[in-house]
């Protein structure tokens, strides 16, 4: 006979208990649930978006009723428990219902506190706990104009947010002479008051409410000091207590919470406690991430593991207000003998403050700039020291050797047990462990598997670095399973073979053979098609344009302030005097405002009017450049060491070698950006063994490299083979370009292609299988001859002229 588990109140706390028992020991209990509300369990967190009109109801709903059903849990909703019998242990619903327990779960949660002043019992009146109060809320909106919060903290300013995104005025009363005074020092919650300011909010500081006014309704708020204004609605957001009035007619111990043990038992062993409603070593916690440290801790006794323990939580706060990026943790207002490392930029926006003690972190504020909020709070609870790191630890992990991508790396360098996001409680090792598991590619796919991300959506960059240093660039590429994009059911391989085997020459092939559920498919599977299409018939299909990216376009990157950059090639990285001089020359005839070397030995011209962009081209293309193609999802660079040539270590001519590789396939377009290196020596001093495709000299001959990555995710190639000529190099490289090229799924870079597709694989196509080899490297030299056309010198020539005319606009 199983045991049968009551759970009272059906909130996050309450049912992330039993998500965690089920887990442990799934079969143990009969599971009956109450809850007072009409609804399934839904995230309170994100009751802020549905009042701003960001999220819907059925958005936020965590546990649908399907789930309850799934797992056998009988779920009452809209009939609250009004006593419990624990002498015959059973409760008893507001509808006369009984039900018998042998082990009782309490999370009744907490009560919105309403000051008890003389007028807060009219209408309009409310406050900020549940879906009731946010529909009351907004169904004053669309008949009133005025609203009042009373309370400047983390609730209120979230309150007044929404309000005002329905269209209200909205003051905001608080008590206090700064905001959020619980999570915020003064200068963080000045630039936080001007912030909201500007966008319309108004504020009532240090004014104490001594007065309701109106007759049946509210008409206003008189203060303390005899002032007055207007109101319609007014919400109470000066806190909560917790609902400790049901186990208080039970008889259970009560301060002001129900005091629980680090089991999370109260004074009844047959009855637990977690949330808000609970009081635990003298502390009372209003934050999810502690509720669910809780649950856990709650979970492994109900399972009679017996083994975890609760010890208290140290907190940290968002606020999840749109365009406001705001952190806090642990103690920042610094008392004596603490230290404070501060760094302020108004003009930027940004203001970061760490109070310090014995070099541990016991407390941060951080407004603007807060990436490393989780990474801080991961040190104060570790009791990491920090004297390593005291000069720049301000400035985050931005020390890394990022390479150009240091959120991701910072992201990296956090310790699995670091929250990634606070709403559901989801630790980066979690994360990590469901995507390596279970083979998790996209956002959604995590979002669906761990609930990271789900809610109030300020983790989703934190969660998308993480899917980049677990898998690697290319993370967003769909498993082989999964359709290519919400136009189909069917994945990228069957779309590719399908071409391949149907003879599909078009796009519009592809979706009528296929079934596209939109006949002009959508921005994330047109670009797809057409390079397919490309790869497969180059000498048939015709490139269209509109299906690239705004750099493959225009072929320049598009920079931050909507100029271009441009990059001749230069093959092997060498270069002429004449050539530099056109390049000079080039740069003063266009006002060139930035030049720099790039890390592929090219050189990059930056500033770029996209109007100047033909008549640059054709400047360069005169001088003898085409285009170095670092815009596109294509053959990029062939890096190359001096080799014995100049080099005293240098095995083999790798300069020479480099230049023939590049010059074989320059102009192939990719699934993804490519890059080669040949390093003349085994000290590659070309990195070649971290490019997609490598070349390392040894006295013997050559060893050819595949799958390397150098970016967000450094992955050190696989030796595929030794060969002896450099004609073997060209024949085994081409087949490898061709082979990626013809099956690995659109913006899938080398690396975890051969990671999904395996090396051995690769190897027996490319090294093993002779005929294989040389009809890829056949059809590799057949599609260059379509491909190594210059497509700055055709611009140049007028071809999409289009592209690069100035929209002008005149008045009327």
């Amino acid at each position: 006979m199983k045991q049968k588990l009551v759970l009272i109140g059906n909130g996050m706390a309450g049912v992330r208990v039993l998500e965690e028992l089920l887990k442990l020991d799934p079969e143990r209990y009969d599971i009956t649930v109450f809850g007072a509300e009409p609804y399934p369990n839904y995230n309170r967190i994100m009751l802020s978006p549905v009042l701003a009109g960001e999220k819907t109801i059925d958005d936020i709903i965590l546990n649908d009723r399907a789930w309850y059903e799934e797992n056998g849990i009988t779920l009452h909703t809209g009939d609250p428990v009004v006593s419990i019998d624990r002498s015959h242990r059973k409760v008893v619903t507001e509808s006369g219902q009984e039900t018998e327990y042998d082990r009782l779960l309490l999370a009744t949660g907490s009560n919105p506190f309403i000051i008890p002043v003389p007028g807060h019992d009219k209408e309009g009146v409310i406050g900020f706990r549940d879906i009731a109060d946010v529909e009351a809320m907004l169904e004053a909106s669309k008949q009133y104009k005025k609203a009042v919060v009373v309370g400047g903290g983390l609730l209120g300013l979230e309150a007044a947010n929404g309000l005002m995104k329905n269209g209200m005025d909205v003051t905001v009363v608080h008590l206090m002479d700064i905001l959020m005074e619980r999570q915020l020092d003064h200068p963080a919650a000045e630039m936080l008051k001007q912030s909201l300011e500007e966008r319309g909010m108004r504020f009532l500081m240090e004014s104490q409410t001594s007065e309701i006014l109106g007759d049946d309704r509210v008409q206003g708020l008189k203060f303390a000091d005899g002032s007055q204004v207007e109101a319609d609605l007014v919400v109470m957001a000066v806190g909560i207590r917790p609902n400790i009035e049901l186990a208080e007619a039970a008889g259970l111990h009560c301060e002001r919470g129900i005091v629980v043990n680090d089991t999370m038992q109260t004074y009844d062993p047959r009855v637990y406690a977690v949330g808000e409603c609970v009081q635990h070593r003298g502390i009372c916690y209003g934050l999810v991430a502690p509720l669910f440290e809780q649950a856990k801790v709650a979970a492994n006794h109900l399972a009679e593991m017996g083994i975890a323990r609760y010890e208290g939580s140290v907190t940290s706060t968002k606020l999840k207000v749109t365009g406001i990026d705001l952190f806090s943790a642990g103690e920042f207002n610094e008392q004596e003998g603490d230290e404070t490392l501060v760094l302020q930029d108004p003009g930027a926006g940004v203001y970061k403050k760490l109070v310090v003690r014995d070099n541990r972190i016991k407390g941060a504020v951080m407004y603007g700039d807060t990436l490393d909020g989780t990474w801080y709070f991961q040190l104060l609870r570790d009791g990491t020291d920090i004297s390593a790191m005291r000069s720049t630890i301000l400035f985050g992990q931005h020390d890394l050797g990022d390479a150009g991508h240091g959120d991701e790396h910072r992201v990296a360098a956090l310790g699995d047990d670091a929250e990634i996001c606070g709403c559901n409680g989801v630790c980066k090792g979690e994360i990590v462990d469901a995507i390596v598991k279970k083979g998790l590619f996209t956002l959604e796919d995590v979002r669906a598997h761990t609930k990271a991300s789900s809610s109030c959506g300020s983790c989703t960059g934190l969660v998308e670095s993480i899917l980049a240093s677990t898998v690697g660039e290319g993370y967003d590429a769909a498993p082989s399973k999964k359709p290519l994009c919400g136009c189909t059911e069917h994945s990228h391989d069957e779309v590719i073979a399908g071409i391949k085997e149907q003879g599909l020459k078009s796009m519009d092939a592809v979706r009528s053979f296929f079934e596209w559920k939109n006949p002009d498919g959508c921005a994330a599977c047109r670009p797809a098609l057409n390079y397919y299409l490309l790869a497969n018939w180059p000498g048939e299909y015709h490139d269209d344009p509109q299906s690239r990216f705004i750099n493959e376009r225009a072929h320049g990157n598009i920079q931050k302030d909507g100029t271009y950059s441009v990059v001749p090639r230069m093959f092997g990285g060498l270069c002429t005097p004449d050539q530099l001089r056109a390049i000079a020359d080039v740069a003063d005839k266009y006002q060139v405002p930035e030049m720099k070397v790039t890390g592929g030995q090219r050189i990059d011209l930056f500033g770029i009017k996209k109007e100047d962009l033909p008549p640059m081209w054709k400047d360069l293309s005169s001088a003898g450049f085409v285009s170095g193609h670092a815009y596109g999802k294509a053959l990029r660079t062939v890096k190359t060491c001096a080799g014995k040539n100049w080099c005293r270590f240098g095995t083999q001519d790798s300069t020479g070698l480099g230049v023939k590789l590049e010059e074989l396939t320059w102009g192939s377009w990719m699934p993804h950006k490519f890059k080669l290196a040949v390093s003349g020596c085994p000290r590659n001093c070309a990195e070649a063994t971290i490019k997609d495709f490598g070349v390392v000299c040894v006295d013997s001959g050559y060893e050819l490299h595949i799958g390397g990555n150098g970016g967000i995710k450094v992955r050190v190639t696989d030796l595929m083979c030794k060969v002896e000529s450099e004609g073997e190099v060209l024949e085994y490289c081409g087949a490898f370009v061709q082979k990626y090229r013809e099956e690995a799924h659109y913006l899938e870079r080398t690396a975890p292609w051969v990671e999904r597709v395996g090396f051995d694989y690769v190897k027996q196509a490319i090294v093993d299988d002779t005929q294989q080899r040389k009809a890829l490297y056949d059809r590799f030299k057949y599609s260059q001859q379509f491909a190594q056309v210059d497509p700055w010198k055709a611009a140049a020539e007028g071809k999409d002229q289009h592209e690069f005319q100035p929209i002008e606009i005149t008045a009327a």
